[in-house]
């Protein structure tokens, strides 16, 4: 029998075991296939982008062959077509047994990427819940703590402070929300969680004045100096102080940098330090 006959049994039979599917009907048993068979048909699927075909081949070396080293390898690979295919609940399925059966092996990292990546290319627009978000998050921190000397942590160090940045971007998104309605402590709080949580992220400068501009609504004037003080200290340049300048000045407050220069911060930190204790 031909190696393109054997394969179209195959394909035939997981088709036809899937329109079964849900029937009172026996379940097919599959003829056994050599392990190098069905591992190079599986990569030459993949090859030609057909990826549900190959993920399919790549099963099925693990379950006719489960001990051997093939079945370890069709694991990941398995895993890296569902990726390609946009099914990441199967791929990170795949890869966590992969960790879960060979925790040690060289391949492990991958394995550990993979899921991280599964989850960053489900991160929903900043609108949106972000459950999504917090898992790649973890998942990328995890690839790092883990692993921080491969190419996999340098990516995944990358892509954490794009999610860090989106995660800001959430939360900056709620506290313009409560800000529009009138809700200004509960804004103060959305933004204090910027800076606390996401300094480094692009979202800081405006979370500065998004404070000033909650404390000067609430009449708070010592606070909106102090972070006035704080954004144009780190972010003189910036639009954003511009505005809070102008914003300050329109109401009468001056612009002294009261107790800032005393201490002469050198990181965003130790001012916001000084500010909320």
């Amino acid at each position: 029998m031909t190696l393109a006959v054997r394969a179209g049994l195959i394909i035939a039979a997981l088709v036809a075991l899937s329109a079964c599917a849900g029937r009172d009907e026996p379940e097919l048993q599959y003829v056994e296939q050599p392990v190098e068979m069905l591992y190079n048909e599986g990569f030459r699927y993949l090859e030609r982008r057909e990826f549900d075909r190959a993920a399919a081949f790549f099963d099925e070396v693990e379950r006719q062959h489960p001990f051997s080293e093939w079945a370890r390898r069709s694991m990941l690979m398995a895993a890296f077509a569902n990726y390609q295919a946009n099914k990441y609940d199967e791929a990170i399925s795949d890869a966590e047994r992969f960790i879960a059966l060979h925790p040690g092996n060289a391949s492990a990292p991958y394995a550990y990427y993979l899921i991280a990546l599964s989850h960053y290319e489900r991160i929903y627009d900043v609108g949106r819940d972000q459950s999504t978000t917090r898992n790649a998050l973890d998942a990328l921190q995890q690839v790092v703590r883990r692993f921080p000397d491969t190419p996999y942590a340098q990516d995944a160090r990358i892509k954490i402070e794009m999610t860090q940045d989106h995660l800001a971007g959430k939360e900056m998104d709620v506290g313009r929300w409560y800000m529009r309605n009138g809700y200004y402590l509960a804004a103060i709080n959305r933004y204090q969680n910027v800076l606390r949580d996401y300094p480094r992220t692009s979202h800081v400068p405006e979370a500065l004045h998004r404070l000033v501009e909650s404390y000067v609504a609430l009449g708070i004037d010592t606070e909106a100096r102090q972070v006035a003080s704080v954004l144009g200290y780190n972010f003189p340049g910036s639009d954003w102080y511009q505005d809070s300048y102008d914003l300050l000045t329109s109401r009468g407050i001056a612009m002294d940098g009261e107790g800032l220069a005393e201490e002469q911060p050198t990181l965003l930190e130790r001012a916001l330090d000084r500010i909320f204790g």
